[in-house]
């Protein structure tokens, strides 16, 4: 590309035009935004009721439900920073974003994503704490301990980004530059400039690997220890009642590493950039929208809750002699 379709001087705004899927039939458009719509809408009004239902509910008042309700903000912050924009890309055709705007969906984009990492990371520790230590549940798990816990994963994830966004930022682009997905992810954005792309491209992928595989580690080190206190329960109503306790968040686990392993093999393989964008898509939607499905359905006390909040009983029926329950 020519140097000189470049404004790497800043003399004029760079103007981001996303390109969604390319090769996507606008016959397509509206079916797809209904069912990006429904979904969204599920994330919200999902992790909304596990919110509720956590704070409203004081025996949830526990380390592992502060540690669930932080889950469920990251999930509404992580989909609310690209979807609203691919609604917009779909049904009105809106492709444009401002250089700053671009970098800030960039941004809390990747930081949200880092985020729910390290936060499943604490939730693992936290059950690690309650099967194999027990006894000291209470004195580690104090509620500063948990604040400082969950801060931790937020601020750790907030400044993880920034030398990459920083860096990018500071590249050349064309005043109309075309980003080939349907938001400011890195790799795409980066691959819109007109300088030399293999640093930031390098750098991205490090600090994606240490992202994903760092945590990915510490949550099987958890479980190593888990499943090795577990057998040795004499009891296998006990060795049970263990696992259920860690099986909402072994699921979700599961889960956050299956998206990213889809959209490291559509980057990764001899793919088109369709697959490529669509496994990035899958990896920003698919676990904000199974989490307040996993943590209802297989969580008693969860699923009585939100049915308490959503269902309430006609307070006339209560005492009723007539009533049968």
């Amino acid at each position: 590309m020519e140097t000189t379709t470049c404004n790497g001087s800043g003399d004029s705004p760079t103007i981001f035009y996303l390109m969604g899927i390319p090769s996507l039939s606008k016959s397509l458009f509206l079916p797809i935004f209904f069912v990006f719509l429904l979904l969204y809408l599920l994330i919200l009004v999902g992790n909304a009721l596990i919110l509720v239902a956590v704070v409203a509910e004081p025996s949830f008042h526990k380390p592992m439900y502060f540690f669930l309700i932080n889950l469920s903000t990251l999930d509404i912050l992580f989909t609310t920073t690209t979807i609203p924009k691919m609604l917009s890309l779909l049904l009105l055709g809106d492709c444009f974003l401002s250089f700053p705007a671009c970098f800030l969906q960039m941004y809390l984009f990747h930081s949200f994503s880092c985020s729910e990492a390290f936060i499943l990371v604490v939730m693992a520790y936290d059950r690690y704490v309650a099967i194999c230590r027990p006894l000291h549940y209470t004195v580690l798990m104090t509620p500063q301990t948990n604040a400082a816990l969950a801060a931790s994963a937020w601020l750790t994830a907030l400044l993880l980004p920034i030398p990459a966004v920083a860096q990018t930022s500071q590249m050349a682009f064309g005043p109309m530059a075309r980003v080939y997905h349907c938001f400011c992810d890195h790799l795409a954005v980066v691959q819109a400039s007109c300088s030399d792309i293999t640093p930031q491209t390098l750098m991205g992928f490090c600090i994606a690997m240490v992202v994903s595989f760092l945590p990915l580690l510490l949550v099987l080190l958890s479980y190593a220890h888990i499943l090795a206190s577990v057998l040795h329960i004499s009891s296998r109503e006990g060795r049970s009642k263990a696992f259920s306790t860690c099986s909402s968040h072994l699921l979700v686990v599961g889960t956050y590493y299956s998206s990213i392993a889809i959209a490291y093999v559509a980057y990764r393989a001899e793919l088109s950039l369709d697959f490529h964008i669509m496994g990035n898509v899958v990896y920003a939607i698919l676990t904000p929208v199974l989490n307040p499905l996993i943590y209802t359905l297989r969580n008693k006390d969860v699923k009585a809750a939100i049915t308490k909040i959503t269902c309430p009983k006609d307070p006339r029926m209560l005492g009723n002699p007539d009533s049968k329950g």
